[in-house]
């Protein structure tokens, strides 16, 4: 399992940061992790996975 930050997250998805923070608050994408700054870590796997149903349910 690879980790990814909320930077990272927003770069794959190409979307801003407080999106994926939206995504997180809404349950749509689940931090498995948090970082020592309490900043949340999410499973690589997990954002791919979203990103694939996102994109076939018209986008992000």
């Amino acid at each position: 399992m690879s980790l990814m930050t909320v930077q990272e997250v927003a770069d794959f998805l190409d979307v801003q940061e407080i999106r994926v923070e939206r995504l997180q608050r809404e349950s749509l994408l689940v931090a498995k992790e948090t970082d020592g700054n309490g900043n949340p870590l999410f499973d690589s796997v997990e954002v791919e996975k979203y990103k694939t149903l996102a994109e076939r349910l018209g986008g992000l």
